[in-house]
């Protein structure tokens, strides 16, 4: 008696290998039994409670997301949208130096306007919706292994919250560590391995700052610190030493070479997995392959160096929702104030209102505020300002942005960038690509994506609301990359499974999933490619504290399986948690 069987589907295993029609047996959260099947075989015999038929339907694992935000959305919520909606079983977070833990009581509210300030996470909606309950990280692991989930959830410890809970004052407002200060980091570092911690992370570009304008912890960092921290993870045996390096903004296209010189010496003294965030930059847009080089070298000495890739042009998005080029209009000003979404949204579209918009002149900037100067950055992009569609094209040409829409209906850029914005009830979204997209196309971000090295990542699952949804980089990677690509070569199938399963899985030592075969975890999407679909990214306000979130739907997964559960059937939560806390090896 099996738990589940899934039937007469095409399996593709996550190995890279070509795919086969089989039958796949599931009980007690593992993969049991897998039986190829030709066109004249029977099915796998035995019961099982529930049978679902994959005929026609792709049959993989399920997607391991290894940078997400999720640190302090977990203690509230248990979906773990958007991030369970487009096939991810798995989840990592405490990514760019940035996470909730250890934290001194008293100093909670610092956490969060640092990770406000890096990551676009409401304030508001992080005050109002943790739960805390822990000082250590290995108290913050022992709550979050209490809940029950509907992905797997694994953390690293972040260099932000170790420095500040070491240093106090000194190390948030990065003053040069001590020997008794790197002593007593490492120590933080050590233990959080040693309770479960997957690996460790650090940030070192300066556009990562807090609500006060001050750069993450540790953004300037002697070596000596970042090495020692570095031993202190391996020691204590996390696996993953994970960095957003100086210049990964473009503020300094010299410093990423360097930050991969003492990286590789790094791996080679450590033994362990070091990865990068890797985009492309147009004050350099060939760095980004010197990098990949850099990387395929240090593989070849026996650093294990890997670049993170995006899988499409990575920047923002803008809309009358989120941040626009007339959020200090007066006109607008006044009726966000006064209207509910609903109320707002129908007097944009009104003739006098959008005139009174459009003549308007800007109120001053806020300097207090962090991004209170989105508005005039919006407004000087209508040349690289995308229109984005439904299903939304993330590769668009130059007839595709707003100046060029401008000119073809005779209209001024502010003018047809309004009207654009206003499609969808005054929701639509467009896209500005301010990395990975020097050339107006994806080829540089497809070299990326094949390269041996390469991983998947940088989605941001939960993290910059009001600007990106890139928690869907797997439904976008079987969709454009392996489907539907029409301005250049796609990929196999077999490969972009490979990548978004297998690979993340393998380089955090999670070799229990990312494949389907006997004896792993039970972790499988079941995908209806043709009817698979990437829909068009909207704002919702469903965080605590009515904090508002882009959020990007899909449809074609028939079903979404952790640990042998069926947790999503045909893109509805079924409500079951199967999913559980991650700790390291160790």
């Amino acid at each position: 008696m099996f738990d589940l069987k899934i039937t007469g589907g095409t399996v593709v295993d996550g190995t890279g290998a070509d795919r086969f029609t089989a039958d796949v047996a599931v009980k007690d959260g593992k993969i049991v039994e897998i039986r190829r099947r030709g066109p004249s075989d029977p099915p796998l015999e035995g019961n099982a409670t529930e049978t679902i038929d994959a005929t026609g339907k792709i049959v993989a694992p399920g997607f391991v997301d290894i940078h997400t935000h999720y640190d302090g959305q977990v203690s509230w919520d248990s979906v773990l949208e958007p991030s369970s909606n487009h096939g991810v079983t798995t989840v990592v977070a405490g990514n760019c130096g940035v996470g909730f833990a250890p934290v001194r009581p008293g100093s909670e509210e610092w956490l969060i306007a640092l990770m406000e300030g890096v990551e676009d996470i409401p304030g508001t909606a992080l005050t109002e919706g943790i739960t805390w309950g822990w000082e250590s990280y290995a108290e913050y692991l022992d709550v979050i292994g209490t809940r029950e989930l509907a992905v797997d959830f694994g953390s690293q410890i972040a260099h932000g919250t170790v420095r500040a809970y070491a240093m106090g004052e000194r190390g948030a407002r990065n003053e040069p560590a001590t020997p008794e200060d790197i002593a007593a980091m490492s120590r933080l570092v050590r233990e959080a391995a040693e309770a479960g911690a997957l690996g460790f992370s650090s940030s070192r570009t300066i556009a990562h700052r807090a609500m006060d304008g001050e750069p993450v912890p540790g953004t300037y960092a002697a070596e000596d610190e970042l090495f020692a921290l570095g031993h202190a993870m391996a020691a204590g045996g996390a696996g993953v030493f994970e960095l957003a390096p100086q210049g990964a903004a473009g503020e300094d296209i010299v410093a990423p070479k360097k930050e991969l010189e003492w990286m590789q010496r790094l791996g080679s003294e450590i033994d362990c997995a070091l990865s990068f965030a890797l985009i492309q930059v147009d004050a350099d847009p060939n760095l980004w392959r010197e990098q990949l080089d850099i990387s395929a070298a240090a593989h070849e000495a026996g650093s294990r160096l890997h670049p993170q890739i995006a899988a499409r042009p990575f920047g923002m998005l803008l809309g009358f929702p989120g941040h626009h080029a007339f959020t200090h209009r007066p006109t607008y000003r006044r009726l966000k104030a006064e209207c509910t979404r609903e109320e707002l949204a129908a007097r944009l579209a009104e003739p006098a209102v959008r005139q009174a918009i459009l003549s308007e002149d800007d109120l001053p900037i806020d300097p207090t505020k962090l991004f209170d100067g989105m508005f005039a950055l919006a407004q000087n992009v209508t040349e690289r300002l995308y229109y984005l569609g439904e299903p939304p094209n993330y590769e668009p040409t130059d007839e595709d942005t707003v100046a060029a829409i401008a000119r073809e209906r005779g209209q001024d850029p502010l003018a047809a960038m309004y009207d654009l914005m206003l499609e969808a009830d005054a929701g639509n979204m467009l896209m500005f690509p301010m990395f990975n997209y020097s050339n107006g196309n994806h080829d540089a971000i497809r070299e990326m994506i094949t390269h041996p090295a390469g991983v998947m990542g940088l989605s941001d699952g939960g993290a910059h609301c009001s600007m990106i949804c890139d928690a869907s980089y797997p439904t976008f990677l079987l969709t454009h990359w392996a489907r539907d690509r029409h301005r250049g070569a796609t990929l196999p199938l077999e490969y972009v499974i490979r990548k978004q399963a297998h690979d993340t899985a393998q380089l955090f030592g999670l070799t229990d999933r990312g494949v389907i075969a006997v004896g792993k975890k039970a972790d499988v999407n079941v995908i209806d490619m043709n009817a698979l679909t990437l829909h068009a990214p909207r704002m919702a306000y469903d965080l605590p504290a009515g904090g508002h979130r882009l959020v990007q739907g899909a449809s074609g997964y028939d079903a979404t399986i952790v640990s042998g559960v069926v947790t999503r059937r045909h893109g509805a939560d079924t409500g079951a948690r199967p999913g559980r806390l991650v700790r390291g090896a160790r």
